[in-house]
């Protein structure tokens, strides 16, 4: 199970449970609405109707939530549902940061699995901490309810894993140096190399991956999702793939030699993809995704 990045509130009130429950299922309807609109200014239709589908689910849960405020509370009060003060629960585990082609149906479900793990973490906490049986036996409900969200996302996940593979074509699957190799390949092959310094030290460190990875033992393999020639063929691409490669390592990993491999890689490739995309003139207009990655660095 992930770990909450802070402590919740203790909530004292039925009304403060529904409120903050209410309020965590908005929080992601609005982070897959964003997702899913990136999708289909990607123009990747198949990602944004998995977006959808979420949205969806998400939308369910809310109006669950809604159904057991109005019956609970004063209709006054069950009409002026309000967040309480908390920091925000929802996380897109960079799937709106990395290039659209490095993300697939399976790892938008993992997105959605971790964090119901993560609403059945917080309600547990939130019971254990109750002040008044009233709010436990609410927030024990709250954690029941999400751990019957997560079993029916990691079906979802179950099938989106099978359906990839089979889809896969053979040779799917290179190992992380051969990628970082034919990074390197393609970074050297820009026509600005020869001239740009940053490009250069980028370089450099892709090399130094290069030589350091047959010293590390990984758990995971990177998943290119049937795109291989896509991501082969350009740096912007195969610098997300690894990118988020080097970001889930640092969330399954536990040798401490690899996590802080992993991290020292993926902070490099922030900055280099940051400087690709200001090459890519494919990217030119979307300056959202550009300063999200900006505030990375």
């Amino acid at each position: 199970m992930p770990k909450l990045n802070a402590e919740p509130p203790v909530l004292t009130t039925m009304q403060a449970v529904l409120e903050t429950a209410a309020r965590m299922e908005q929080e992601a309807i609005d982070g897959y609405l964003a997702l899913r609109q990136r999708m289909l200014d990607e123009n990747q239709p198949a990602l944004a109707a998995v977006f959808e589908r979420l949205i969806a689910e998400e939308t369910s849960h809310l109006h669950q939530v809604e159904a057991w405020a109005a019956e609970t509370l004063t209709s006054v009060k069950a009409a002026a549902i309000a967040p309480p003060d908390m920091s925000p629960m929802f996380d897109a585990e960079d799937a709106d940061l990395v290039p659209p082609e490095t993300l697939d149906a399976y790892r938008a479900f993992s997105t959605a699995v971790r964090n119901e793990e993560k609403a059945f973490v917080f309600w547990s906490y939130v019971a254990a901490q109750a002040p008044a049986p009233e709010v436990q036996k609410a927030a024990e409900r709250m954690a029941r309810e999400e751990l019957g969200h997560v079993a029916t996302m990691r079906r979802e996940r179950r099938q989106a894993f099978h359906l990839a593979r089979a889809a896969a074509p053979p040779g799917d699957a290179p190992d992380i140096i051969r990628l970082e190799e034919h990074f390197l390949k393609l970074i050297k092959s820009l026509p600005v190399w020869q001239n740009d310094k940053t490009l250069q030290v980028f370089a450099e460190e892709t090399q130094e991956r290069i030589t350091t990875i047959p010293g590390m033992a990984f758990r995971r393999k990177p998943r290119l999702s049937g795109q291989l020639d896509l991501a082969l063929g350009k740096p912007v691409t195969l610098c997300g793939i690894l990118l988020d490669y080097y970001l889930n390592l640092m969330t399954c990993e536990k040798n401490e030699a690899v996590l802080d491999f992993a991290a020292n890689a993926a902070s490099q490739l922030v900055r280099c993809l940051a400087r690709l995309m200001d090459l890519n003139p494919y990217r030119e207009e979307n300056d959202t995704f550009r300063s999200s990655i900006q505030n990375m660095r």
